[in-house]
């Protein structure tokens, strides 16, 4: 349990604010921390980046175990291009 001061003015609104939500005032509070602290929730590296993931999606769905094997390509390439 809990016990806090309010100034005068934060418990009027508290009271006038549960009121017309019908609820407690403290239900009004208990509803009010909870909401606060899942707002105050750090995203993880997964949400705040779910959006992009998989945008610039390769054709090769190998492209993690296949990427020595792709880079002397490419290198190969470019060495062969140099030489014409």
């Amino acid at each position: 349990m809990i016990t806090l001061r309010l100034d005068a003015e934060l418990e009027a609104n508290i009271i006038q604010v549960a009121k017309q939500m019908g609820v407690s005032k403290s239900e009004l509070i208990r509803t009010s921390i909870s909401q606060f602290i899942k707002q105050r929730e750090v995203p993880s590296a997964w949400d705040l980046g779910e959006d992009v993931f998989g945008k610039y999606a390769s054709e090769d769905e190998n492209l993690a175990s296949h990427r020595k094997a792709l880079l002397s390509e490419k290198i190969s390439e470019k060495h062969a291009k140099d030489i014409d």
